[in-house]
């Protein structure tokens, strides 16, 4: 209903919210979407109740759409968050914010649809087991592991794809020159484009994104091993205590399946230029040629996608190592 009520304010009102850039959302859209969030919401409500088979399926097809369009609408969100994150300002306020409401829409309507699904099922709809008695009950944590070896070496293959793309920024920033970029016309422009911290880190000759990918390889080491559950010892204050499941869970989806997203969309546009399928483009200081440019678009895309489709897979697995048990399925399995 709040989704709703902000689309249809500024559906009403002909608030610009940016979508991409020079391009803003259609009073109609605005307005669809508003429409789609109530169908939603109602959807949630009526999830919690049986309304036999032909209910089953509307519920199931509107959470389904929900969901789809939710997690489309928050694509951008990679984008605000380097921006932020190095700095530089934010864009669009409604733009940033549109993001927002549709990643809280997403995430909202997974974990109904997860819910849903168990109730269908007959297993307990907060942890998932069929167990006897109340789902209120105390949760049972599992003790701290690590990830399987197959999907350790999984995350690390695409966490490699992030080696191109550093390299070159990193070349880059310490004056060298590749893919018809010179070192010193780079560190012009990262240095006059930043402003305030942003602008001091540049000047110190470290790529603001570079350092930015970094925090999120720590995040996946931290979703592949113990330490990611239970504070390590270097953690003042925390030391030993278990890490609240959420913590890296909700940063690692809703930064993965964006830069998933994204980064398969560069991954395939690159050949596509390089083959003329789509208009090459057009090269602007500091760049000098096309080619050079497709290539950064190509390692852009191993990045972003990459790293996207690795904190996919490492939170995965956390979710599965990690998930609390009612204390009163573990009863039932002990009768059992």
């Amino acid at each position: 209903m709040s989704y709703a009520a902000v689309e249809g304010a500024w559906a009403v009102t002909g608030t610009a919210v940016q979508w991409k850039e020079h391009s803003t959302y259609a009073p109609w859209v605005q307005l669809l979407l508003a429409a789609l969030a109530l169908l939603a919401g109602g959807a949630c409500l009526a999830g919690t109740r049986d309304l036999g088979p032909f209910g089953r399926v509307a519920v199931a097809t509107a959470l389904i759409v929900g969901l789809a369009v939710f997690v489309v609408g928050m694509n951008g969100l990679p984008i605000h968050f380097v921006t932020m994150a190095t700095l530089s300002g934010v864009e669009s306020a409604t733009g940033l914010a549109q993001v927002l409401l549709n990643t809280a829409g997403a995430a909202l309507l997974f974990l109904v649809w997860i819910s849903y699904r168990r109730r269908l099922r007959g297993d307990c709809p907060r942890c998932g087991r069929r167990h006897t008695g109340a789902a209120d009950g105390p949760l049972v944590h599992p003790a701290a592991s690590r990830a399987p070896r197959r999907t350790r070496v999984v995350v690390y293959l695409l966490a490699g794809g992030l080696l191109p793309w550093a390299g070159a920024k990193t070349l880059w920033t310490l004056g060298g020159n590749a893919l018809g970029v010179a070192g010193d016309d780079w560190q012009r422009m990262a240095v006059a484009g930043a402003s305030g911290p942003s602008k001091a880190i540049a000047s110190a000759g470290i790529d603001v994104t570079v350092l930015a990918a970094m925090v999120g390889v720590f995040l996946l080491l931290g979703l592949l091993y113990g330490w990611g559950q239970v504070f390590p010892r270097w953690t003042p204050f925390l030391s030993g205590r278990r890490v609240p499941r959420l913590l890296p869970l909700i940063p690692a989806w809703l930064t993965g399946i964006p830069l998933a997203m994204y980064g398969a969309v560069l991954i395939v546009m690159a050949p596509l230029m390089a083959a003329g399928v789509l208009p090459p483009v057009q090269p602007s200081p500091p760049f000098t040629t096309s080619s050079g440019i497709t290539w950064v678009v190509e390692f852009g895309g191993l990045a972003f996608g990459g790293l996207g489709f690795a904190l996919v897979a490492a939170a995965r697995s956390y979710t599965a190592r990690t998930r609390p048990v009612c204390a009163g399925a573990l009863a039932t399995a002990k009768s059992a």
